[in-house]
């Protein structure tokens, strides 16, 4: 019986050749309503999407025979992939395909922000000739801000030297040595919204980059700055950025992403006439689109066919039994990363991990991947247990890991240790449970300090001068500002020394609150931690 691959969006012909070159029935119709959607996957195993078709945990529900799904290009903010992983579905992605593309478009758009080139364009077909008008500015000489240097932003950074442009660039995870190796000026955000004649933004899309370029940056730009956006709707608050440009500060703006795809067409900054849009173009030219459904393709073909596994966001490459006893390290892995991504300060320049237990009898390789994953994710779009140790040689951060075979058994199943230009940082955590009970990952230790909690949902790591009052006070801020304890849990060296606190709350911490704590006398620092 023929393997099934359904086309769900408008994908290249030719990319889709791999599958059709091995037997596969493929079928493609773009658009379907959600009901002849679920019709079209019965008895497929595969499918295929661009960016339009939502895949959401219901549709895989119905979707009984699905084993893979291919995002023919970078990003899966279209995929459920949780709800995939839970149904045993791989997701597959094209992470290197619209790289030069995408840079290309930020420089189309930079130098037509430059030369009010749309503007001009439009103006003189409708029988006007305003030279006047459109006095643009160069671009040799001035500083390019990019926020986020991840391959998209370092193709930026080289064509746009290439027009004689100063680079500035914010990324907490490339070290300085290594960014002056690409001739670009590694500084803290303030002083890239400071510097910044133009500045593009190249990061993913989460909730600590959500509105990155909001009211607060404006605030630190120079007048006269120019913002574009082929990243993420959402990075660039769009209201924040309609008044930047009323009130004189922004003198103009492309963007070829916005929070809501299509925009309305009354939407406030399409009426203005210093912003150029773009339908989402990023990644639209011939090249790009044959190259992510190729490679889609392939990886597809080759997991159907052999189970290699290439490409894949949700599943290292493990055979079923490994992968099974791996689990729960991936997952607590996973989490450590993350919450170191959220506790350090400054440059990565080293992860060493080190293992105990169990896990010290198997490659713990992918709990490694699952780890640096979790730990790069704000930082690379493309990050995933596949690619996890390249996009870390990328920025330089060296990684190394250790076996403990022998020790005493309160000696933690994971310890990592991520080490900064200004310090570093250890957090460690442990899988409880054995045979048929669940297995549960938990954090052990936080520098140093004894702690055992759960990682998940939103929490507040406070460390606190060891003295009576401290945590009444602390309470007692975050109830009269709405926020629910779910759990608390305390650790301290010595008594009367320095202590920690990890405390579990129910919703996002507001930045006020968080002020409102760090202000107390006895508080040494506290930090929302988002898992």
């Amino acid at each position: 019986m023929s393997i099934k691959i359904f086309v769900a969006d408008d994908v290249s012909e030719s990319g889709l050749e791999p599958l059709r070159a091995a037997s596969f029935e493929v079928e493609k119709r773009a658009g379907l309503p959600y009901e002849e959607l679920v019709s079209a996957l019965k008895d497929c195993e595969g499918l295929i999407v661009r960016s339009e078709t939502k895949v959401t945990a219901q549709l895989m529900n119905a979707a009984k025979s699905l084993r893979v799904i291919g995002r023919a290009g970078v990003g899966v903010d279209n995929i459920d992939v949780p709800a995939a992983t839970a149904s045993g579905i791989v997701v597959m992605n094209a992470p290197d395909g619209n790289t030069i593309t995408t840079a290309e478009h930020t420089m189309a758009l930079l130098i037509a922000l430059a030369r009010s080139v749309p503007q001009a364009n439009a103006s003189l077909k409708s029988g006007k000739w305003e030279r006047k008008r459109f006095i643009g500015v160069e671009l040799q000489g001035k500083t390019l801000g990019i926020i986020g240097l991840g391959r998209i932003g370092r193709g930026v950074a080289s064509r746009a030297r290439g027009l004689g442009m100063s680079i500035v660039a914010y990324d907490p995870f490339v070290a300085p040595e290594q960014a002056r190796d690409l001739e670009i000026d590694v500084a803290r955000l303030d002083e890239v919204f400071a510097r910044a004649d133009f500045l593009t933004v190249h990061t993913p899309l989460t909730a600590e980059t959500r509105g990155i370029v909001g009211r607060e940056a404006f605030a630190k730009m120079k007048k006269g700055v120019r913002i574009i956006n082929c990243a993420r709707g959402g990075l660039v608050d769009e209201k924040a950025l309609e008044e930047a440009i009323t009130n004189g500060i922004v003198a103009g703006a492309a963007l070829d992403v916005f929070v809501q795809e299509p925009p309305p067409a009354d939407h406030p900054l399409l009426a203005l006439n210093e912003v150029i849009a773009t339908p989402h173009l990023g990644a639209s030219t011939t090249e790009a689109q044959e190259g992510v459904a190729f490679t889609v393709a392939e990886q597809m073909r080759d997991y159907l066919l052999s189970g290699a596994l290439r490409g894949a966001v949700n599943v290292p490459a493990l055979g079923a039994k490994e992968l099974n006893a791996l689990l729960p390290y991936l997952s607590l892995a996973e989490s450590l990363g993350r919450f170191q991504a959220q506790l350090v300060d400054g440059a990565v320049r080293e992860v060493r991990l080190e293992y105990a237990g169990e896990i010290v009898d198997v490659d713990a390789a992918p709990v490694t991947r699952s780890f640096l994953a979790g730990l790069l994710r704000d930082v690379s779009a493309r990050v995933n247990l596949v690619n996890a140790f390249l996009i870390a040689e990328e920025r330089g951060i060296a990684v190394t890991t250790a076996y403990l075979r022998a020790g005493s058994e309160s000696v933690p199943a994971l310890q990592s240790r991520v080490i900064t230009n200004s310090g570093e940082q250890t957090l460690s955590g442990t899988v409880f449970g054995y045979g048929a009970k669940a297995r549960e990952g938990r954090i052990t230790e936080i520098s140093g300090f004894r702690i055992e909690a759960i990682p998940h949902g939103y929490m507040l790591v406070m460390r606190n001068r060891d003295v009576p009052g401290v945590i009444g006070r602390v309470g007692t801020i975050l109830g009269e500002c709405g926020v629910n304890i779910s759990h608390f849990h305390l650790g301290r060296r010595e008594r009367g020394g320095e202590a920690m606190a990890v405390i579990e709350v129910d919703a996002p911490i507001e930045k006020q609150v968080l002020e409102s704590l760090r202000s107390l006398d006895q508080v040494v620092s506290a930090c929302q931690i988002e898992l």
